[in-house]
């Protein structure tokens, strides 16, 4: 019996790879139509092209008789596939001259594909517009998940892989038998998002150019804008488009599945989605409270501004209409808190995410039963199903990891110079994949000036966080190596 099937493993990276080889040529027309240098993609292409080949000839000589994908040769695949696409991802940046240090380049790399958000580039105006679509690109590409994009050609590698699609995308609920439908399904329903958004955007004040880019930073839930202030110099119409897009986003891929089958019962019972609108409804009007009442703003601005830069924080998007900074203390406090909510499980946000939320409140409801009524039963359920102790147990543990890694993040980052506010929340926004925190990461600002050893341990947060923390901390336990 083999620990694990590196042949397999091999193949399937070598097709990931392909699948980036053709994102770098997505860039091409943005190159076209701006007079704009092709050698930066083309080399990307052809260097990434001929390790994707080195790697199906290694796979090819070698072919094994199974090729049946284990649940350990998925977390490899998963977990090597991300760090493959980041390292990969880094060529336009260094080819181009936009960033020199690998470092940063690392940093924008993983910024992008995690869907986080922060970048380390201090003007924007200065990077062209083929580099600006790459990174929003990135987004896009990330956002429905790099895995998700591979299942869809799987039948043709002959390889069974639901495994791959439930570890790296958080999508906990089989909506088809098959997987190659599933991921057909959400490519639609994402592309239907994304060119909804887009014709809405290009009415308003916003370029086809303008439009395309925002587009995939909101229905990805990037946050990589175009100008250095993000949304805030651009119309209240266009805001409002992308609150609402936004809000979209982080809504599960699940319950827009059951709505286009017209199985209305089944968005009915997800608890998820009517908590994920209440948080909003409750955050979004204190949040437009105290910017009504202690600034000068108008009802209108108020609420516009707090709405969009609560949903922007919860759905882990990063965009903002204004530089929370300069809101009063309890704002700030309240933004600050949210960045430990997340939206739906099945969507393209980050952090913990609403679901895990309730399981934990349900959970500590039923412990409070069962001491005062020992012989009742105190089960939790979650949209009319039970869930089970270990399930239970195995959120409360991720919960504890959660915290914990924030915790020693935090104090990690004080440690290289940063002070506790700019660490904490820089932290908690790596890890949650929201891009933008507090002090001197905050919305205006960027992460350029951060030390080497902050922004690779930054990087290091967006991929955990991404991945959401077990898939890849599974890599480094002891019995996982065992037979």
């Amino acid at each position: 019996m083999k620990l694990f099937n590196p042949i397999l493993i091999i193949r399937m990276l070598g097709t990931i790879l392909f699948v980036e080889t053709g994102t770098f040529l997505l860039c091409l027309p943005v190159v076209y139509i701006y007079h704009e240098p092709a050698a930066p993609f083309i080399f990307s292409a052809l260097i990434t092209l001929a390790v994707s080949t080195l790697f199906s000839v290694i796979s090819e000589k070698k072919k094994e008789s199974s090729s049946r994908l284990s649940n350990r040769d998925a977390y490899i695949v998963v977990s090597f596939a991300w760090v493959l696409f980041l390292l990969a991802g880094t060529l336009p940046y260094l080819l181009s001259g936009t960033i020199r240090s690998f470092t940063d380049a690392f940093f924008e790399s993983s910024s992008g594909f995690t869907t986080t958000g922060s970048t380390i580039i201090p003007d924007l105006n200065l990077v062209s517009h083929s580099i600006l679509f790459w990174r929003s690109l990135t987004h896009w590409i990330g956002g429905i998940g790099i895995i998700a994009l591979v299942i869809i050609i799987l039948p043709s590698l002959r390889i069974t892989g639901y495994q791959l699609f439930t570890l790296e995308s958080s999508l906990n609920e089989k909506i088809h038998p098959k997987t190659q439908a599933i991921g057909i399904r959400i490519l639609i329903i994402y592309l239907g998002l994304t060119i909804s958004e887009i014709v809405l955007l290009s009415i308003g004040d916003m370029d086809l150019f303008e439009s395309v880019c925002y587009s995939f930073g909101t229905v990805a839930t990037g946050g990589f804008g175009l100008r250095n202030d993000s949304m805030v110099s651009f119309s209240p119409y266009s805001q409002y488009v992308v609150m609402i897009f936004m809000f979209f986003a982080g809504i599960s891929q699940v319950v827009y599945y059951y709505i286009l089958k017209f199985n209305f019962s089944k968005v009915r019972q997800n608890e998820e989605l009517w908590l994920y609108i209440i948080v909003i409804l409750i955050a979004g009007t204190l949040a437009s409270s105290i910017l009504l009442t202690e600034t000068t703003l108008t009802p209108e601005e108020a609420s516009r501004h707090g709405f969009f830069n609560i949903i922007s924080v919860i759905t882990t998007t990063g965009f903002v209409s204004a530089d929370y900074l300069l809101w009063p203390g309890p704002a700030v406090l309240l933004i600050f808190l949210l960045m430990f909510s997340g939206a739906s499980t099945g969507s393209t946000t980050g952090n913990i995410k609403i679901a895990r939320h309730l399981i934990v409140i349900k959970s500590i409801k039923a412990a409070f039963t069962r001491l005062s009524h020992p012989n009742a039963l105190a089960n939790v359920r979650l949209n009319g199903r039970l869930v089970a102790d270990k399930t239970c147990v195995a959120v409360i543990s991720f919960l504890v990891l959660y915290l914990f890694i924030f915790m020693t993040g935090t104090v990690v980052i004080v440690s290289t110079g940063s002070d506790a506010v700019t660490a904490a929340s820089s932290v908690a926004a790596s890890l949650g994949n929201i891009g933008p925190g507090l002090g001197m990461a905050g919305p205006m600002n960027h992460y350029a000036h951060f030390p080497e050893s902050a922004k690779l341990i930054f990087s290091m947060l967006m991929i955990v966080g991404r991945m959401e923390i077990i898939t890849i901390l599974t890599l480094f336990t002891r019995s996982f190596w065992k037979l």
